[in-house]
């Protein structure tokens, strides 16, 4: 009975067996013994030796055990979206999380917050070339070369926000909810949980990225955290079943899920392409999948803007607002 095989245990995070009991009790006293998960002929799951009875049954293993649950790789951080239409989200931190961020994004923070700003990225573990090589990368896309980290330090439970550069919606992703990976414009990321990675993503469409809005080059986040995401105006989120196609504007698409399939077509019709305002191209998006619009792109915003960059001075029509350029000319 005593040389029984069948048993498993867990040692460094791999599971390592098929073993007999007399070999599972010399592991136990090498591993320290009461604590170490241990699976094998009577035990239904992964139990600490100290919870396993006897272990006198006779019969004999053949089958692998049950698979363990994978251990997260991210911060599980806690959050909370204040404003409306000029939003930031204040991330609440145990000790030891730590969350990143677009440098430049922080808004505050308190006094137990340890902030460094950090080459490449941080959720990996790579050497100075590694790091230099997604700096680059992200140097590719137009954003900055560093990344931010904002850590809680102490003993207890610290606070910091980060605010969104325009007006628009902040936007949480749940990765681990998400299939673990979406693909967004390229300067939507606003900060994430430890452990989310921030890559890029290639167009392998030419059209698309030509006349996409975006370029070839997106941001691909990957993880089981959460990331958040901003955009302009209202987002809204639709589910597109399998083949079900929808076009749109080519800067109102936010994000998406790889399996969503993204391409341009021709706006259609001479009137339509000369005098419809919607431009030569549309986006068409093909499920299945979730996509993220926005309403309101930043490019449409800071065109207005530069629109009516000199009209200042003529007072919108109005007498009151004539007579004020004078007086401010005066002054």
């Amino acid at each position: 009975m005593s040389g029984e095989s069948g048993w498993y245990y867990e040692k460094d995070g791999e599971t390592i067996g098929p073993v007999s009991r007399n070999e599972l009790n010399s592991a136990l006293r090498g591993t320290g013994g009461a604590g170490t998960l241990v699976w094998g002929p009577g035990v239904a799951e992964w139990t600490e030796a100290r919870h396993v009875p006897a272990l006198g049954v006779g019969s004999t293993y053949t089958v692998a055990p049950p698979k363990r649950p994978e251990k997260r790789r991210s911060d599980e951080i806690d959050y909370e979206i204040f404003g409306d239409d000029m939003q930031f989200v204040e991330v609440t931190l145990d000790p030891g999380e730590v969350v990143v961020a677009e440098a430049g994004a922080m808004m505050y923070m308190t006094e137990g917050i340890e902030m460094q700003t950090v080459l490449g990225d941080p959720s990996k573990q790579q050497g100075i070339l590694g790091k230099l090589f997604d700096a680059g990368k992200r140097m590719i896309t137009g954003e900055s070369l560093f990344l931010a980290t904002f850590g809680a330090a102490g003993s207890k439970r610290e606070r910091v926000a980060f605010a969104a550069p325009y007006p628009g919606k902040i936007v949480p992703m749940h990765l681990d909810e998400l299939g673990g990976e979406i693909i967004c414009q390229k300067d939507a990321f606003l900060c994430a949980a430890r452990g989310v990675q921030i890559g890029i993503a290639f167009q392998k469409k030419i059209l698309a990225g030509l006349f996409g809005g975006e370029g070839f080059i997106l941001q691909r986040l990957t993880g089981d955290g959460i990331a958040f995401v901003h955009a302009g105006g209202t987002i809204h989120r639709l589910e597109l079943a399998h083949g079900e196609t929808l076009r749109l504007d080519t800067g109102c698409l936010v994000a998406l899920q790889p399996s969503v399939d993204y391409d341009i077509q021709m706006t259609g019709g001479f009137k339509n392409t000369i005098f419809g305002g919607e431009g030569l191209f549309l986006a068409t998006l093909r499920g299945p999948g979730t996509v993220w619009l926005q309403s309101l792109p930043f490019t449409r915003l800071a065109g207005r803007i530069l629109a009516n960059v000199g009209r200042r001075g003529k007072g919108e029509g109005s007498i009151i607002g004539g007579l004020s350029t004078i007086f401010e000319r005066r002054n």
